[in-house]
Formats: structure tokens, C-alpha cells, sequence
């Protein structure tokens, strides 16, 4: 994929893995549009214009359709935005429920559907969406994280297909644990316990660049959690054995995160 003289929606660039990809997408010569429900605090960058988008709002496909008015020539969209909760399900707000699924799902789901058939007229476009390795191996704690993610994983893998015979990319990379802020200190200590590697959003950024620029279908980032991926697709009582080891672990920081 070409990143020269194109112009990218970024979604969820205002922290984390999507504000690592703004600079290295305008080193490369593209031009970004960074959506947030608050654009005015955005850092003004040469390159790089900001719009308001509200992806848990239920007018998503009227926002979209005034961006794209404002904005005819986006030729391509990243889908960075997520929302997670650690909390066995027991503990988890239906509010938090709601959210993961309509973020990281839902709004996924409504970009493709406005832009897919633009980029199929226009005779080019790509669709980047940003996964999670807890997309293809469900881990407690996040079950409704997980279910946003495996359907966020099998939405794109069916949209890929849908729009194989078009000029529509479609990309799906999946990071491992990933150093942000979203992520609680409960989060963060149980991944020190459990001897987690943690990535840091710039090298997550980059490794999605190289996806798009390879052309990829699909990437999963980091050993040996591809790996892994791979044997719960296969034999996921192997998954489950070493999950079974490490529940007491688990159980512990997710106690600590519900008393805190």
C-alpha cells in the first residue's frame, strides 16, 4: 500500500497506539485526520487536520456522512479506537459492557459500511483495523472486551473476503499487550506477574506501517503470543490448562482492581 499523497481517518489517535501512528504517517507523506470527540485538544501538527467523531454516539453514520461531505478526498481509514475493563464479569457495569461493544465493534462496523462502497466507486481504498491478540484467545477478565475483539477479528476477515474482487484493502493487525494509558495499574501489575511483555505504542505503530505497506492481510505482533494464537485455534485445551495455572494470579489483580 501506498502511503505517499494519501489521506487517512484516524480513529482513536488522540492516545495510545493511535497518537504513535501520526507522525510516522506524515513521515511518510500522508496526510491525516485525526477524529475525537474533543478535536480542539489536539495538538495542531503540520499534516494533520482534526474533526469531531463520536463513535459511541447512536448518530454515527449522520457524523460520518458530514465528515465525508467535508472531507471527499479520505482514500483511507485506520481504526485505532478501543475501550477495555478489567473485571471478572460478575463485576462488570453493563454501562462498560455497552461501550466496548459499540467502540470497538459497532463503530468499526459502521465506518466500513459508509466508506467501503466510496472507496469501491472511487477504484481504491483500505480499511485498517487494529485488533487485539485477546481477539483471537479469550482471557479473564476481559470477556467483553474479548467478545469485541473476536468480533472485530471476524468482521474484518468477512469483510476481507466480501470485497476480495474490489480495489478495497482490508487489514487486520493484532497487537499483544501494549503500554498505554488505557490500561489500569492492576492491568499493568499483573503483567510484570505473569512475565507479560508489554509493547511500546511506537513499536506497535510501526509494525502496523509495515503491515500496510507490505500489503498484509492480517499481522499478529509479538512471541510467543502468535504462537499461542495458533495452538488455541488448534488445541485450545492447551490454552485452557495454562490459563487454569495462572486463574489464582488472575483472580488476585482483578480483586485489587474491583477494591480499588
Amino acid at each position: 500500500m501506498r502511503l505517499h499523497d494519501r489521506v487517512f481517518l484516524l480513529l482513536g489517535g488522540t492516545g495510545g497506539i493511535g497518537k504513535a501512528l501520526v507522525e510516522p504517517l506524515i513521515r511518510a507523506g500522508a496526510r491525516v485526520i485525526v477524529a475525537s470527540r474533543q478535536p480542539e485538544e489536539l495538538a495542531r501538527l503540520s499534516g494533520v487536520s482534526a474533526v469531531h467523531l463520536d463513535l459511541a454516539a447512536p448518530d454515527l453514520e449522520q457524523q460520518l456522512e458530514r465528515l465525508s461531505k467535508a472531507y471527499p478526498d479520505i482514500d483511507g481509514v485506520i481504526h485505532c479506537a478501543g475501550q477495555n475493563y478489567f473485571a471478572s464479569l460478575g463485576d462488570l457495569p453493563v454501562t462498560a459492557i455497552d461501550d466496548q461493544l459499540t467502540v470497538n465493534l459497532r463503530s468499526a462496523m459502521l465506518v466500513a459500511r459508509h466508506f467501503a462502497p466510496r472507496f469501491q466507486t472511487a477504484g481504491y481504498g483500505a480499511l485498517v483495523f487494529v485488533g487485539s491478540t485477546f481477539g483471537s484467545i479469550g482471557f479473564p477478565g476481559y470477556t467483553a472486551y474479548c467478545a469485541s475483539k473476536f468480533g472485530l477479528r471476524g468482521f474484518s476477515e468477512a469483510l476481507r473476503r466480501e470485497l476480495a474482487d474490489t480495489p478495497v484493502q482490508v487489514i487486520y493487525v493484532a497487537p499483544r499487550a501494549t503500554a498505554t494509558a488505557m490500561n489500569p495499574e492492576a492491568v499493568n501489575e499483573l503483567n510484570r506477574a505473569l512475565g507479560n511483555t508489554m509493547d511500546k505504542p511506537e513499536v506497535v505503530a510501526g509494525q502496523i506501517l509495515k503491515a500496510m505497506e507490505r500489503d498484509d492481510r492480517r499481522r499478529f505482533l509479538g512471541w510467543p503470543e502468535r504462537l499461542f494464537v495458533v495452538i488455541n485455534g488448534i488445541l485450545p485445551r492447551i490454552v485452557d490448562k495454562a490459563m487454569l495455572k495462572q486463574l489464582p494470579v488472575i483472580r488476585r489483580y482483578l480483586n485489587s482492581e474491583v477494591l480499588s
